[in-house]
């Protein structure tokens, strides 16, 4: 148990410093859809190549840590993909749209509340 929180540990900071350099690098707003983008890929690219064959010792450090650290958005994307294939297309609209209205939503809240408690 303790190795595979180990693994997230190394993956999440090797992930953080690529989404980084990526964003450093190309210009806003594109290196986070580049980010995006990239990390939702390569989350469907290791989750069959880790998951369906077999290599699932090294998920945690792969996906849950490197694309963790890279993008949530790969894991969103990954759980709006699993409803679909699974049939549930309207559970997989539904969960994409309430993904993306409540977390800018939340956002816009965090910073209309914190901008308003400064003095």
């Amino acid at each position: 148990m303790i190795f595979s929180y180990l693994q997230v540990a190394l993956g999440g900071a090797i992930g953080a410093v690529l989404r980084y350099f990526v964003g450093s690098s190309v210009a806003f707003p594109f290196g986070t859809l580049t980010v995006n983008v990239v990390g939702s890929f390569l989350m469907g690219v290791i989750f069959v190549l880790m998951v369906d064959k077999g290599a699932e010792r090294w998920a945690p450090l792969m996906m849950a840590g490197v694309l963790g650290g890279f993008t949530t958005f790969s894991a969103f994307s990954l759980d709006a993909y699993r409803l679909y294939e699974a049939g549930r297309v309207t559970a997989a609209g539904g969960y994409v749209l309430a993904s993306v209205i409540l977390s800018i939503g939340a956002l816009a809240l965090g910073i209309i509340i914190t901008r308003a408690a400064q003095i």
